[in-house]
């Protein structure tokens, strides 16, 4: 068993059960930006039903995602 990540919509985020994933609740996620978009964790080899058909993304794919600029700030504020 390996964790996953999928990307959502944040408006999709009402959608989220929250007992079948890492976050606790939208206020502990993460979103990209501009607000468009956020991410869920599991552990899981089932993927929950709301994220079915969705792309799922190992932890070093992740990471690499949450690099870019859609959702690190090339220059934080302090730099």
């Amino acid at each position: 068993m390996s964790r996953k990540y999928v990307i959502i919509n944040a408006d999709e985020v009402d959608s989220v059960d929250f007992s079948q994933v890492d976050e606790t609740s939208a206020d502990t996620i993460r979103y990209s930006l501009d607000g468009s978009l956020t991410f869920v964790k599991f552990d899981t080899d089932t993927t929950p039903s709301f994220l079915e058909g969705k792309a799922q993304y190992s932890h070093s794919e992740i990471l690499a995602i949450l690099a870019t600029d859609e959702w690190t700030d090339p220059n934080p504020p302090g730099e």
